[in-house]
């Protein structure tokens, strides 16, 4: 695997703050957010899209678990031993 140079780097992440800011906004049709989706897929290896997607699942996880009372967000089975 070869390293991406600062540059490339720096599109990707900008590129993808773009989209996750987009995914942010309050009342959002996801559709608005395709165009940057697309252009964050350009700008990305595809494991690293992978990556921050995943990251992006967790923190958002992280969030409700916080925000919850209780520490279980709706939707979350918990195992019973």
């Amino acid at each position: 695997m070869s390293f991406r140079d600062k540059g490339v780097r720096k599109a990707c992440w900008e590129s993808r703050d773009r989209y996750w800011a987009c995914l942010d906004l309050p009342d959002i049709q996801r559709d608005h957010c395709l165009e940057l989706r697309r252009l964050y897929e350009m700008a990305c290896p595809v494991h690293w899209v992978k990556h921050f997607d995943r990251k992006r699942q967790y923190m958002e996880f992280k969030e409700r678990i916080h925000s919850t009372p209780g520490g279980v967000p709706t939707g979350v089975a918990l195992s019973r031993p």
